[in-house]
């Protein structure tokens, strides 16, 4: 029980479940009054009134969506005046559920004036790391000169909780890369990130980054009615995306597990906590500008969701871009509840805030729906300077926020909110400035703009100090003519579009015809667009990708104009429904559509289907209604007839009346038009949602192929290492008495050689050596690169002939290894011994002064990622100074059939290709130098593998971390 409702609920604390007061007594019932009333309310006048019982299904019986269900937590919040936890809104299955809820609740806090923290400026102003060229230097930057300064913190239900400097971020992320990469993660693997907002999130997400891997930020189950729904598309997108891991939190890991049945190609579910625990990988993985950063999936508004592969290069271009646009600084701080998996809410409000240095609070969009007021007490008490948001959340404020809730609120601090990713509308512009201007809003402050996920996010943003544009023009000109005509003030029929900025910098904006030839300004027509954050295209879709481009200039799919510099959006090229000759824009439909009684508002969908006996297009309307009465249904449909005639001078062909939660949505809640459509088509609409059990039943049932093919693949790895290890067994058996014995060392180099050829040939592991192994002088120093254990065994079966293999001193103390390795002449050494070390090296001078050819590994140990480290001078010391050669060696392959710290073998293939020896004159520091230089520069050109020497950024260089 929590300690009270009101200062006189002493007695409350001791009722029992159902209340045994008077004041627990009236919670039950009033709470019952909330839900009846909200639910009338969203229901519409003539609706017959609904009677709500403790255990009545908020779905299915009183048809609560997402924002009615943020509503009645809200109303409940402040007639007993208490704080309900926000994961009520997806968690909550029967008004018994708020009802427990609100006896257990804590008082609401204060809504007194609260004085900003500490303005982010106070701690000092640092310069942008203009030089970085990926994220992972980004953060090295913040991470290396900074460490202890504030990066984000995560507002909890109404103040800021835990922080997260740019230090501890970095060694975090360290920690969970080495626990991807223990996981079985590899170079380039995409892992999927399913966390709620919290610090997980972000650690994770550079942790990806930082194992070299690519992170795919998808949605995690919202609503238990959707759960299926919801864990099929995702599956759709990890299918796509071939990912083989699977980020999650421990409450939703079994919901996760269920992807592990519907995508083949994963491997495993982890969750975030866990992976914090490992110890911290050594640095990260290296990373080029050209290197994927982020397959960044669409919301799928008009159809299938898209893979958007982006660089480190397009991510930054972006960022700088519409930093410079926002004039953003160190001194700023971005106040943000978008979902991280939204590219506004990923890179424009956290990645844009790390790059600049900007202090940045992220909030749930739970919390904000809980109560849209949070947002903006956030922005004043935090000193908020810049935040985003698309339109229904300005909407949403007007409508839920009252005087009482805004007490306190000071919103003259705001710079700049971004209002994007969905159409800009006019009167919620007006309505909001006129609305919140008493609070400090400035008209300036609201900033329309455009950006679409093929170019990262960004593309149009308004100059600052600007107030936002807006076009009136005539309806008929842009229907028929495609011209955006200005309209006279007594034109009652003109339509309103919003400015939504210019092209930043670097990039460009053009309009075209259907022809592909660029229009004049004020006419319409699609809208394409290039510039250094433009994507390369859609992973693993090749046909979507060429209708991408145009030349080299890309589609976005939206019809636009330019007046004056700045560009407007008029609509999505596959939703306009072409009818008599007109272009009808479906959004204006569905507002009209939407504002009407009985229907739920923002659950329309307008768009155009075949008719099966002409062929010609239909206008379909689609609207939910909670509505079941045939008479009442039937004035409805009427009424949404003449609303159409009044906005469009045409009827609709069909009006589809279906109950709430048919109408498809993305992950942002745009309407989902194409599969609207598709639904229509196939007579789906009146689909009603079912059991949480018996969707969780299905998608076992789906998963089950998958599942079973998975534990044949694995069973089938299981049995080859099994496999792999007795052949090794059986021919150690053999080789290591024969070579104890045999009394000559050519005779026992010759049986390793034959008995590691077939090793490889029995295990099915293919062995190629390029260059002439047999031309291999005496007198000569062979360097190769160190990938595996199994290096110097290839380097016996490719190379014939006695070698001298240099290997670290701790294998001349084992019985079995020493004893063998001494009896091939192996040359043993001290890594860490100063002295002990020269004088190894002098032992490897004689030995090639001798005649050996003595095999070295100048990197000195191995690494389980793939990457060429660093060359140590001893071997080439030797060499010099035994006026010796130098023969590089380059090793593919071994490290996939035995990865470093690991003991799993795996099929495949290995080539070995042998170089001409080097030599350089002269013998002294110089000349060791320039020999190591052009053998590592060779086995790094042959090796197939990235420069772990100059592209890892080494903070531990930095003498800071």
């Amino acid at each position: 029980m929590r300690e009270g409702l009101e200062t006189n609920n002493d007695t409350a604390r001791q009722s029992g479940p159902h209340g045994a007061n008077n004041h627990a007594d009236a919670i039950a019932p009033e709470t019952l009054a909330i839900v009846e009333r909200l639910a009338a309310e969203l229901r519409g006048e003539g609706a017959r009134r609904v009677t709500a019982h403790l255990d009545s299904n908020l779905d299915q019986d009183l048809g609560f969506d997402s924002l009615g269900r943020a509503e009645l937590i809200l109303r409940l919040d402040r007639a007993f005046k208490v704080r309900l936890p926000d994961r009520l809104i997806s968690e909550a299955a029967t008004p018994r559920d708020l009802v427990d809820a609100v006896r257990a609740a804590t008082p609401a806090p204060s809504r007194k004036r609260i004085a900003p923290t500490r303005s982010h400026a106070d701690l000092g102003e640092i310069a942008e790391p203009a030089a970085a060229r990926t994220l992972v230097e980004v953060l090295a930057h913040h991470a290396g000169t900074h460490p202890d300064r504030p990066h984000l913190g995560i507002w909890e239900s109404d103040s800021l909780g835990r922080q997260l400097s740019y230090g501890e971020l970095h060694r975090d992320a360290l920690c969970i890369a080495r626990g991807l990469l223990d996981a079985g993660a590899e170079t380039g693997d995409r892992i999927a990130i399913m966390l709620p907002t919290g610090l997980g999130f972000f650690r994770t997400f550079f942790a990806i980054l930082y194992a070299g891997c690519i992170p795919v930020p998808i949605y995690p189950p919202f609503r238990r009615a959707q759960v299926e729904d919801h864990l099929r598309r995702q599956a759709g997108i990890l299918d796509n995306a071939q990912a083989v891991l699977l980020v999650t939190e421990s409450e939703i890991r079994q919901v996760g597990s269920l992807l592990m049945g519907l995508v083949p190609s994963m491997r495993g579910v982890l969750t975030d906590q866990d992976l914090l625990h490992n110890p911290p990988l050594e640095r990260p993985a290296p990373a080029s500008p050209d290197t994927t950063a982020l397959i960044q999936y669409t919301s799928g508004s008009t159809g299938n969701p898209k893979g958007v592969v982006l660089t480190h290069a397009n991510l930054l271009a972006n960022i700088r871009a519409m930093g410079r646009a926002l004039e953003a600084t160190s001194k700023d701080v971005f106040v943000s509840w978008l979902p991280l998996y939204h590219d506004m809410g990923l890179i424009g409000a956290w990645l844009g805030s790390l790059y600049f240095g900007a202090r940045a609070v992220i909030m749930s969009p739970l919390t904000f729906l809980a109560d849209p007021t949070r947002w903006l007490r956030a922005i004043s008490e935090q000193g908020g300077t810049l935040s985003a948001a698309p339109n229904f959340a300005f909407e949403l404020c007007l409508k839920t926020a009252t005087d009482e809730d805004m007490a306190g609120i000071d919103l003259s601090g705001l710079r700049a909110v971004v209002n994007g990713a969905e159409p800009v509308s006019p009167t919620t512009i007006r309505n909001f400035t006129e609305r919140f201007s008493r609070f400090g809003f400035a008209p300036e402050a609201m900033q329309p703009v455009y950006g679409l996920a093929e170019c990262s996010v960004g593309l149009a943003f308004p100059p600052q100090g600007r107030r936002p544009p807006i076009d009136r023009i005539e309806r008929t000109a842009l229907a028929d003519r495609a011209v955006a005509v200005p309209a006279g003030e007594d034109d009652q029929t003109a339509m309103e579009f919003v400015a939504c900025g210019r092209p930043l910098a670097n990039h460009q904006v053009r309009i075209v015809d259907d022809l592909g030839v660029e229009v004049p300004e004020r006419h319409q027509g699609r809208l394409q667009f290039k510039g250094p954050s433009a994507t390369r295209g859609y992973f693993h879709d090749e046909e979507k990708t060429r209708a991408l481009f145009d030349g080299d200039w890309l589609d976005s799919g939206d019809l636009a104009y330019i007046a004056d510099g700045d560009v407007y959006l008029t609509g999505r090229i596959k939703d306009i429904i072409i009818r008599a000759g007109r272009n009808i824009y479906p959004h204006e439909i569905e507002d009209a559509v939407g504002r009407l009684d009985g229907v739920r508002k923002g659950c329309v969908a307008a768009f155009a289907s075949p008719d099966p006996r002409t062929g010609s297009e239909r206008l379909v309307i689609l609207a939910e209604t909670r509505l079941r009465d045939e008479a009442e249904l039937s004035e409805l449909r009427r009424t949404i007839r003449s609303a159409s005639l009044e906005i469009l001078d045409l009827p609709p062909d069909e009006i589809v009346l279906a109950p709430p939660h048919t109408v498809p949505k993305t992950s942002s809640g745009k309407i989902r038009r194409s599969a609207a459509k598709t639904l229509f088509e196939a007579d789906a609409l009146k689909a009603t949602p079912q059991d949480l059990r018996w969707q969780l039943m299905r998608l076992q049932l789906a998963g089950l192929a998958n599942r079973f093919h998975r534990t044949v693949r694995k069973a089938a790895a299981l049995a080859y290492a099994a496999y792999w290890w007795l052949v090794l067994s059986l021919i150690a058996i053999v080789v290591w008495p024969a070579v104890m014995l045999l009394p000559r060392r050519a005779w026992r180099h010759a049986l390793i050689g034959g008995a590691t050829r077939l090793w490889f040939a029995l295990t099915g592991i293919g062995l190629t050596v390029r260059g002439d192994a047999t031309a291999i002088p005496r007198h000569v120093v062979i360097v190769a690169n160190h990938a595996s254990f199994l290096d110097g065994a290839v380097l016996s079966a490719a190379i014939p002939g006695e070698l001298t293999f240099v290997a670290k001193h701790e294998f001349s103390e084992t019985f079995w290894e020493g004893n063998f390795l001494r009896r091939l002449g192996t040359i043993f050494v001290k890594r860490v011994d100063r002295s002990a070390g020269l004088k190894g090296a002098d032992e490897l001078t004689e030995a090639v002064k001798d005649g050996e050819r003595v095999v070295v590994f100048p990197e000195g140990t191995l690494l389980r990622r793939p990457g060429l480290l660093s060359f140590r001078l001893g071997a080439f010391a030797a060499a010099t100074a035994a006026s010796a050669a130098v023969v590089p060696v380059a090793i593919r392959g071994t490290r996939d059939v035995l990865r470093g710290e690991q003991w799993f073998p795996r099929r495949g293939a290995i080539v070995v290709e042998i170089g001409a020896p080097m030599t350089v004159s002269g013998a002294d520091f110089e000349a060791e130098v320039a020999l190591r230089d052009a053998a590592r520069s060779w086995i790094l050109e042959h090796g197939g593998e990235p420069d772990l020497a100059t592209d890892t950024v080494d903070l531990a260089a930095m003498g800071q971390l």
